[in-house]
């Protein structure tokens, strides 16, 4: 695709950075099941430096740290290192923290990531079935669970968003979440992980999009794509991009790399590329909103970037 074609503005709505001097075990002395399968690749330094390699073809105008799994006795430390790591390096824009809204010390936690102002919001990833046919309603640690919802509550005290991973048969509990928090911005992350590309599964997961798009404060990111041992293709992947641009609108949609974790699957080049040829029928405007207008709005970006 030509840099004519490529939209005027980039913001990268989910990437992560990390430096294994800092407590990220999983990188490090641990390795976990993985949707991608082997990712030694990427068990190594991804600083900013190697981000802005990364995306150097693209304008990148901004851009959003996601919570990176360290230590979680150290998740005020992460904000602290990534604010200080931004103001150096100009990267990222603003960042998302961990919590769980579960624990004790939820509370606390939040107000010290109230105190870098870099911070937007929390990520958690909350109790989780492994099929569809494993899903229930009401499990510890899930958002139906009363002690995280009550901690779940704090967010709107310190105007923070939530960003959500969970797969999409879970989407239901999300969708009641949202409607009794409606003054919490939700982000459905990767897509509602669509992993499994049968004909039922897709039905079953755009029909789980479909309901957690009925609340006007859930949006979502197209990123996390990628199929494990697979290369990522337009092929593969153009219907999913169109599916959820078709149930949320441009308007709740964002583009994200997921870097340097996807690029186990492809080159930030081919994923953007990829989503720029799958919304070549939409118009500037649609266009612009899903590579940075959406992100900016939702992460309270600068007008500037």
């Amino acid at each position: 695709m030509s840099a004519r074609a490529r939209p005027r503005a980039v913001i990268d709505a989910h990437h992560h950075i990390w430096d294994l001097d800092n407590d990220l075990p999983w990188l490090k002395t641990e390795r976990i099941p993985f949707r991608y399968g082997d990712y030694s690749a990427i068990c190594r330094n991804y600083m900013p430096m190697d981000y802005r390699r990364d995306t150097a073809a693209w304008p990148l105008a901004g851009s959003v740290y996601v919570e990176a799994e360290w230590n979680r006795t150290k998740a005020a430390d992460e904000s602290a290192w990534v604010e200080k790591i931004a103001a150096e390096a100009g990267v990222p824009s603003a960042m998302v923290a961990w919590c769980d809204p579960a624990a004790p010390e939820a509370e606390a936690l939040l107000a010290a990531h109230a105190r870098h102002p870099i911070v937007r919001g929390i990520r958690h990833k909350p109790a989780a079935a492994s099929s569809p046919a494993e899903a229930r309603r009401g499990e510890p640690g899930s958002m139906d669970d009363e002690a995280w919802r009550r901690g779940y509550a704090q967010l709107a005290r310190h105007g923070f968003s939530y960003d959500l991973q969970t797969p999409w048969w879970h989407l239901e509990a999300a969708a009641a979440l949202a409607q009794d928090f409606p003054e919490i911005p939700m982000i459905v992350n990767h897509a509602g992980l669509p992993a499994d590309r049968s004909p039922e599964a897709l039905d079953a997961w755009r029909a789980a999009l479909q309901r957690v798009a009925e609340e006007p404060n859930v949006f979502i990111k197209i990123s996390g794509i990628g199929r494990a041992g697979l290369p990522w293709t337009l092929e593969a992947n153009g219907p999913i991009i169109r599916d959820v641009i078709a149930i949320f609108g441009a308007d709740r949609a964002m583009f994200a790399s997921n870097f340097p974790v996807d690029s186990l699957a492809g080159d930030f080049d081919t994923i953007f590329s990829g989503f720029a040829a799958a919304t070549a029928d939409l118009g500037e405007e649609d266009q612009a909103k899903l590579f940075s207008e959406t992100a900016a709005r939702v992460y309270r970006l600068p007008h500037a970037l």
